[in-house]
């Protein structure tokens, strides 16, 4: 949001004709100026900007082997990702004590936080770069490359970017490194080349209040009606290549002037009377039309998408000899639609289609014969299944997960702790999850004392091993309320071993969801070979539910296999997969993904209360 001096300027220059917040200094007096500029630098810094930042200060003191300090700028990083306000909103309203009321955040990264919005950068952060002056978010988000790994290559081979460590590892310099080998040379090349295969998209999870953020600036220009955010990111796909901007009004040369003084953005590729497109600071383009109110609908569903969809409604239209086009529904040269998409959809003789179906797989012939989903609804989830704390490798207590759920609307979770084999992590063994089991019944026994119907599961994310057998005794299991199981290691096996391996833990008795079935982490490590119709044929004959990773680098099962559970008549669960109370935010993520495979509330058992949920498990 703009402060109130930025408004106050902003609207005079808007009324004089001038760009919104592009103007020569020489307007001003030098105080005036001065008090402008510092105010502009950190309504520039974006709450991503602040993430990668306190990211890049928690790898940079791993590098340098200082204790923890890592761990609080990743948990400082984690908690302003979650916030529901701008740091720079924060920051203008309360100052330096306003960043410290959020937690995590002590003194030393509030005055970090600070100096970011107010000069974009801080002194330590400055100094540590100078040391290893590597591009360290490029190179870590090759999978299995870390903060130790990076400074090994910059300091024996002054690799800086992927660029360099793509030539190194050609040259196979890298496996001659200490600790090193031809099979890691081997994954790095074949990280970096999943990498390139992304093509410059991102995951929609971790942009997203960053859009929401910018669709929030362009509805307040006092000349702006009503704007939205389109394309694929209205439809909630994993991930988008950039963003599409919609707006009524009726002077959208002053939109324009607005939008292009944004402080988001880093490039302006062009500026026209109703279409303006840019670069983001984020690296995205980003695209904002303006558009009269008679055409909104028909402008809103052309750029939602999808492309496929759009093609089957004007072919729809031309069947009937009418044209279709992004300004409305035309008979001849009248308008007979456009105003809204469910006057379009109406005129076309369809129901209502929600965004997330417009794929075209199957859509517009249900809607035509009424038979579209009732898709499940973003407040309709209960629970959560799968959530990680500190007896793991999670950021926050038993307490303090529990808490932050009751306070996000959920009447119950599960907590899911890795297992002992995922040493990394610090997996529980037997007795870990037995004393676990005895402090989730004192928790419990809290909540009924407080009068609180609020209930907290005993379960555990349990290994699948790569002969399909569990790295817990049964014994121990049966005691637990939920048991998820997910595959961790030995990515590379056949698709027959992997989906023999799989079949196994399912047909196990006490397994009753399995976690993040592909086991894929997008843009960084691709999904395991599995028989996909077996398994679902498996999971109905076990009756073991497939969960939903809501978790958005995960994003597993895809919609694609949602649907066929749809069909199938396959449970589902749709879970955080929250290492940090800040992360159940992610399970609106897993609702959009079981909106596009057209799951219904019927269709996800946490979406149930906990006792009709808990009777349908194994």
């Amino acid at each position: 949001m703009l402060t109130g001096f930025s408004q106050s300027f902003v609207s005079k220059q808007a009324d004089a004709k001038f760009p919104a917040l592009i103007v020569s200094p020489i307007h001003f007096c030098i105080h005036s100026h001065v008090y402008f500029t510092n105010m502009l630098k950190y309504e520039q810094m974006t709450n991503q900007e602040i993430v990668k930042n306190l990211r890049e200060m928690a790898m940079l003191y791993e590098m340098e082997g200082v204790l923890f300090k890592p761990r609080a700028y990743e948990k400082a990083a984690i908690e302003v990702e979650a916030s529901g306000e701008e740091m720079k909103d924060l920051y203008d309203k309360g100052g330096k004590d306003a960043l410290k009321k959020i937690p995590g955040i002590g003194d030393g990264i509030a005055f970090h936080i600070e100096s970011l919005l107010k000069k974009g950068s801080f002194a330590e952060h400055e100094r540590l770069k100078k040391k290893i002056p590597v591009n360290i978010s490029e190179l870590s988000a090759i999978e299995g490359v870390g903060p130790k790994m990076i400074k090994t290559f910059y300091q024996k081979l002054k690799i800086k970017n992927i660029s360099d460590l793509e030539k190194a590892a050609n040259a196979g310099k890298i496996r001659k490194l200490e600790h090193f080998g031809q099979k890691s040379e081997g994954k790095i090349l074949k990280g970096i080349e999943f990498l390139k295969k992304s093509g410059g998209r991102r995951i929609l999870g971790h942009i997203f209040p960053e859009i929401k953020n910018i669709e929030k600036m362009i509805r307040s220009f006092p000349e702006v009606e009503r704007a939205i955010v389109a394309g694929s990111t209205r439809r909630r796909k994993e991930t988008i290549g950039d963003i599409d901007f919609l707006a009524i009004s009726t002077k959208p040369e002053r939109v324009m002037d607005r939008f292009v003084g944004l402080p988001f953005i880093e490039h302006v590729f062009s500026k026209g009377k109703t279409k303006t497109m840019v670069k983001l600071k984020n690296g995205l383009d980003a695209d904002l039309r303006v558009v009269p109110a008679g055409s909104y609908g028909a402008a809103l569903n052309y750029f939602t998408g999808s492309k496929d969809h759009n093609i089957k409604l004007r072919d729809l239209a031309q069947r009937k000899g009418w044209k279709l086009n992004e300004y409305g529904l035309w008979k001849g040269k009248k308008q007979i639609a456009g105003k809204s998409e469910e006057e379009l959809y109406k005129k076309l003789g369809l129901l209502y289609i929600e965004p997330e179906l417009r794929e075209n797989t199957g859509e517009i012939e249900a809607s035509r014969s009424a038979t579209l989903p009732k898709l499940i609804n973003y407040n309709d989830l209960k629970g959560d299944l799968q959530v990680q704390t500190d007896w793991t490798d999670g950021e926050d207590s038993i307490e303090v997960m529990t808490e932050a759920a009751e306070k996000t609307g959920l009447e119950y979770i599960a907590i899911t702790d890795h297992t002992k084999a995922l040493a990394m992590t610090g997996g529980s063994d037997e007795k870990k999850l037995l004393r676990q089991m005895a402090a989730i019944d004192k928790i419990n026994k809290a909540f009924r004392a407080r009068g609180k119907g609020f209930r907290v599961l005993k379960g555990a994310e349990v290994n699948i091993m790569k002969d399909g057998s569990l790295d817990i005794d049964d014994k121990t299991l049966t005691k637990l309320d939920v048991v998820g199981a997910a595959v961790h290691s030995h990515f590379n096996l056949t698709r027959e071993e992997q989906t023999k391996r799989v079949i196994r833990a399912m047909e196990n008795r006490n397994i009753d969801i399995i976690f993040h079935l592909t086991a894929r982490v997008i843009d960084k490590r691709g999904p395991i070979e599995l028989d996909i119709d077996e398994i679902i044929k498996t999971a109905k004959r076990t009756k073991t539910v497939l969960e939903i990773d809501a978790f958005p680098d995960r994003s597993d099962i895809k919609d694609e296999y949602i649907k066929k559970c749809v069909l199938a008549g396959v449970k589902m669960s749709i879970d955080s997969d929250a290492h940090s109370k800040a992360h159940y935010k992610f399970l609106e993520f897993g609702i959009a993904q079981a909106r596009r495979g057209w799951a219904e509330k019927k269709n996800i058992i946490n979406a149930w209360p906990v006792d009709k949920m808990l009777k349908m498990l194994k």
